[in-house]
């Protein structure tokens, strides 16, 4: 009889579940960013029953208490991103803690966090986001020896709707879940602009090439009625209203990658990295590409910068006489 591992103990925790509350209704905060701290809370709370016998007091907590949780991680050999993010999750239930109240001050203040890997974005060249994007249209028309495909028929549609989604990320360098929140009313075809409530609701208006717009045009064509102005852009099936799932998104992308030949461990980000990076090339400001990007910090963008100057360098070793 094959085994399997049990599931997490269900948490249960007042001030955790108001602040999941919070994050939803008051910062309008991503379905990632819910998710990611809803996680990390519930697997801090665990913790301290195992380690310490009861539930953490939030507000009696001490800063050795996460000193102690710090080091509980750095034993089960977590990345160094994923303790980030698990303490980032903590400080911000803290500053709700502490906003509401509950908790006098932070004990994870000054706490030393171990240094992230400095990791250079991985990203496709022109060539490959070329052959990504002309990948959904060429499944479509069947395999070249003539032989039927396995598997349920493609329902009308979500090729074009594919080609669609492609297009506008790579045009307008979007996060995922910016993407599934595009509404009908929030792209001007006259303008050429597109309106994108990035992180935290914030609003930023980008451009949006021709290619794209008219590829979301060709796609709204296919459906059985136009979509309304407060409508999703791209939808989940023909016959749904609700926005396509990042989830399907994913999988969707997968498949594509694969049939164009490239990675499909790829994820829908790296096709923003290929945005900022050819941006970058093609001689666009720094600034310039940071609002584009809607970051909140200069230093998030600058990222960017060391993959076009390391290909450069690269570029100079490999063809001056004198290098």
């Amino acid at each position: 009889m094959k085994c399997t591992p049990s599931a997490p103990k269900p948490v249960t925790d007042e001030w955790i579940d108001r602040f999941v509350q919070h994050l939803t209704a008051d910062r309008h905060a991503s379905d990632y960013t819910v998710r990611n701290y809803t996680h990390a809370l519930h697997e801090f709370h665990r913790w301290h029953e195992q380690e310490r016998g009861a539930a953490p007091a939030w507000p009696r907590l001490e800063r050795d208490d996460f000193r102690a949780y710090l080091r509980f991680l750095g034993r089960n050999r977590l990345s160094r991103a994923a303790t980030q993010l698990r303490f980032s999750a903590l400080r911000t239930f803290y500053r709700f803690l502490v906003g509401r109240g509950a908790a006098e001050s932070s004990p994870i203040k000054n706490i030393l966090m171990p240094k992230l890997e400095k990791r250079l974005p991985r990203f496709l060249t022109v060539q490959q986001m070329q052959d990504l994007l002309d990948a959904p249209a060429k499944a479509s028309t069947g395999p070249a020896d003539g032989k039927r495909r396995r598997g349920r028929p493609v329902e009308p549609g979500v090729v074009e709707r594919d080609v669609a989604i492609l297009e506008t990320i790579y045009s307008c360098g979007l996060r995922i879940s910016e993407l599934c929140g595009l509404r009908v009313e929030d792209i001007d075809f006259s303008g050429q602009q597109v309106r994108v409530r990035g992180k935290g609701r914030k609003e930023r208006m980008v451009p949006i090439g021709e290619t794209a717009l008219k590829s979301i045009a060709r796609y709204w064509q296919l459906l059985p009625r136009p979509p309304m102005s407060d409508e999703p852009v791209f939808l989940c099936s023909r016959e749904s209203s609700g926005a396509v799932p990042a989830r399907t998104l994913q999988r969707r992308l997968k498949r594509h990658l694969a049939a164009a030949g490239l990675d499909p461990r790829l994820t829908p980000h790296k096709l923003r990295h290929s945005y900022a990076t050819h941006l970058l090339d093609a001689g666009a400001d720094l600034r310039s590409v940071q609002e584009l990007l809607g970051h909140a910090r200069l230093g998030t963008t600058q990222v960017y910068t060391h993959v076009t100057t390391e290909r450069l360098e690269k570029a100079y070793d490999q063809a001056h006489p004198r290098a």
